[in-house]
């Protein structure tokens, strides 16, 4: 459990990463039947970064963070969407069926700062296998829909980043071709990505279990403890190494949701695969920053995927 001044801080980044009103976007397009199977897409705006070409733009695609639970839909992660169009990226932040009740709400944290109350005290995150299921259907999809909707978005530059939840299920997505042989989600090939910027990841599902970082909402997403070791083979980052795709993991040092801990395990586990994976720790930055237009660490962000992107 964090120290006091830790969990105030905490709740202060949170507080102000959730202060700012969402951002409706340009565009929405679905990529199923379901009401969650849907992506948002916000055109660049004035103010893009100098020297940015003007006709095409990169796509960014975000995983949004929530524990994988219907509670936190893609709507608390909008003003970040709508500050990387600032900074110059065609943005998709596409949704995904959660686990817990239907139809949950909006902001909110991600199991709070201090992870309170125990595993039955809050919704089941994710759903076995809708989850997946949904993030590989859009993943596949989007190529083409983002051509016919936002034609200024050019594919061939994609960036996929995510935070939290979302980081996991980026860094997942970039996996699928090294995926167990009978994975339904596997892909002949690598993703055609310039690169994963994964915030604060839930990376390493091992250490994330130890750590009981958001109420084993890990242990959750595969359907319990007794299906978590067989399921982890298709789900857990840290077992689907290397991708061979360029990866930057950012990361704050006094994250008390998603300790550093997680992050520094998957790096390491890359590098025993033989791949260099890029560690960006962010001293005196907790878990909500990141995705804070408001916050300098949020600026890391943004030039994280830009040195990818463009």
């Amino acid at each position: 459990m964090p120290d006091d001044a830790a969990a105030a801080r905490a709740a202060a980044e949170e507080e102000s990463a959730f202060s700012h009103p969402p951002v409706d976007p340009d565009i929405t397009a679905a990529y199923g039947d379901h009401p969650d199977q849907v992506i948002d897409f916000y055109v660049p705006r004035p103010g893009r970064e100098a020297g940015a070409p003007t006709a095409l733009a990169p796509l960014v695609v975000v995983l949004h963070g929530g524990a994988w639970r219907a509670r936190y839909d893609r709507r608390h992660v909008t003003p970040f969407a709508a500050y990387l169009a600032r900074s110059g990226f065609v943005v998709a932040n596409v949704e995904y069926r959660r686990g817990g009740e239907e139809g949950g709400g909006g902001a909110g944290g991600e199991g709070g700062a201090g992870g309170a109350g125990g595993e039955g005290s809050v919704p089941p995150a994710g759903r076995w296998p809708d989850t997946f299921d949904d993030v590989a259907a859009a993943l596949d999809a989007l190529p083409a829909l983002a051509g016919e909707v936002v034609p200024q978005a050019d594919a061939g530059r994609t960036v996929l980043t995510g935070h939290s939840a979302g980081g996991h299920l980026a860094l997942w997505a970039a996996a699928r071709h090294v995926l167990p042989a009978d994975a339904p989600w596997r892909t002949d090939g690598p993703a055609p990505l310039r690169g994963v910027v994964a915030l604060a990841p839930i990376a390493d599902f091992e250490v994330a279990e130890k750590l009981e970082v958001c109420d084993h909402a890990t242990r959750q997403l595969l359907g319990g403890q007794a299906v978590f070791a067989e399921r982890s083979r298709y789900a857990d980052p840290a077992r689907l190494l290397p991708t061979g795709i360029a990866t930057t993991l950012v990361q704050g040092r006094a994250d008390v949701v998603v300790p550093h801990q997680v992050a520094e395990s998957y790096a390491e586990a890359a590098a025993k695969a033989g791949e260099m994976v890029g560690l960006t720790l962010l001293e005196d930055v907790g878990h909500f920053p990141l995705i804070d237009p408001a916050a300098d660490a949020c600026a890391v962000v943004a030039e994280e995927i830009a040195q990818l992107a463009w």
